[in-house]
């Protein structure tokens, strides 16, 4: 939960303080700005290739290790963000260095979070994994919290001119610090116990070769790939891109705009513990499908709202998250029981960060081309039609496959 909320607040950081680092690393104005929202939707790119090679590496040595090493690369990229050169001293140079740094950042990036979700499924009590699932998953919403807190203090402390000036490298020189503390907690944790006996049996080897089980990894790799498109969109929509989508439609946001998000955050994150809890009772997939239902109607709604001033963006945004909490807070157990053990990092990570890299990284850059083509209200039904798509998604789940001898098996639904 700690390096989650880390990893989170590093990533989600760079989003929210493009606007106030743009002009200094290329220039001011638009261009500047969908520059650097192209370099976070770089990140996410390279979150697919980190996710085989740093998820090899955590199928095999562990995945202890795995979770150490790339908080510990992802905290060195925040050190480096900070003490980037601006271009009147590097020129095009500092936008090179950025996606470099980004670049690294995306492949440490790119096994975290079924690194994590592997971790939790392995070691929470089978009665409650989709509890356990949206708690831990809780960490991703306290980075987030901490990241609009820290962008509030910022804006509060400098003012928007000196943030621009400079100030914004005190937010990743602040992640870099948060890396380190959460790789000292990580270092604390103990190795899964199904990991470490399934990598002594040889029984997973020949479950894992069988023609049915490569074609279920292939269908339930596909699913996956899908399901994660309406709940990346929704998410990041509302997390990373609110803000700027406000600008363009109703005015400007300020630092009492910005501590506002807080409250959605928080209400967020009870709603994922609860609907974990419902979870266990009732099966993952029918709150994976109604939050992606609910999500689906809201969004259009919420955002038309906003745009027409009749809505406070704070609002909105709990009435966007609060349909998102069940997909949420089950789709890490819900994602990672559907592969073996012995391949579970790479074959959830993998589709998994595709599909985020696809349509949830990528979704600020095309927000703001619409924005600047004119068509910023089109935006919100981008995310409810990734929505609908992960909505129909959900019929590819088969059955979760049993790698090992003696593990209990949890229905998909």
């Amino acid at each position: 939960m700690a390096g989650s909320a880390v990893e989170t607040f590093d990533w989600t950081l760079y989003a929210l303080l493009v606007p106030y680092f743009s002009g200094q690393l290329v220039g001011p104005g638009a261009a500047g700005t969908l520059v650097f929202y192209t370099g976070f939707a770089v990140g996410f790119l390279a979150r697919p290739l980190g996710s085989v090679v740093l998820g090899r590496f955590g199928d095999r040595r562990g995945r202890r290790a795995a979770m150490l090493l790339s908080m510990t690369v992802l905290a060195a990229g925040c050190f480096a963000l900070a003490a980037l050169p601006t271009a009147d001293r590097f020129g095009p140079g500092s936008v090179v260095l950025l996606v470099l740094v980004r670049i690294v950042q995306g492949l440490a990036v790119g096994a975290e979070n079924s690194t994590v979700a592997a971790y939790v499924t392995e070691t929470a009590p089978p009665e409650r994994r989709m509890l356990y699932s949206g708690v831990s998953y809780g960490g991703v919403i306290l980075g987030t919290v901490l990241c609009y807190l820290v962008l509030a203090a910022l804006l509060a402390h400098f003012g928007p001119q000196q943030l621009r000036d400079g100030g914004w490298r005190a937010g990743f020189a602040l992640g870099g610090l948060l890396g380190l503390a959460a790789v000292l907690i990580r270092r604390w944790a103990a190795e899964s116990p199904e990991f470490l006996a399934c990598a002594r049996s040889d029984r997973h080897d020949s479950d894992a070769r069988g023609s049915r089980s490569r074609r279920l990894v292939r269908r339930n790799a596909t699913a996956v790939f899908f399901m994660t498109a309406g709940l990346t969109s929704g998410y990041y929509l509302t997390i990373t891109y609110l803000p700027q989508y406000v600008r363009h439609t109703a005015g400007t946001a300020d630092a009492r705009g910005t501590a506002a998000m807080v409250a959605p955050l928080l209400l967020l994150l009870a709603l994922m513990a609860a609907t974990g809890a419902l979870a266990d009772r009732v099966g993952a997939r029918p709150v994976f499908r109604a939050g992606l239902l609910l999500t689906a109607l809201a969004t259009v709604p919420a955002y038309a709202a906003v745009s027409a001033r009749r809505l406070p963006a704070w609002i909105a945004a709990t009435l966007v998250l609060a349909c998102l909490a069940g997909p949420l807070a089950t789709a890490n157990v819900f994602f990672a029981r559907l592969f073996p053990v012995r391949i579970r990092v790479v074959a959830m990570g993998l589709p998994l960060t595709l599909s985020i890299a696809l349509f949830g990284g990528a979704f600020p850059l095309l927000a703001e081309a619409l924005a600047d083509a004119g068509h910023v209200r089109l935006v919100p039904w981008a995310a409810t039609a990734a929505a609908t798509l992960s909505l129909a998604a959900t019929c590819l789940v088969r059955e979760p496959i049993q790698p090992c001898a003696g593990q209990d098996p949890i229905p998909a639904g």
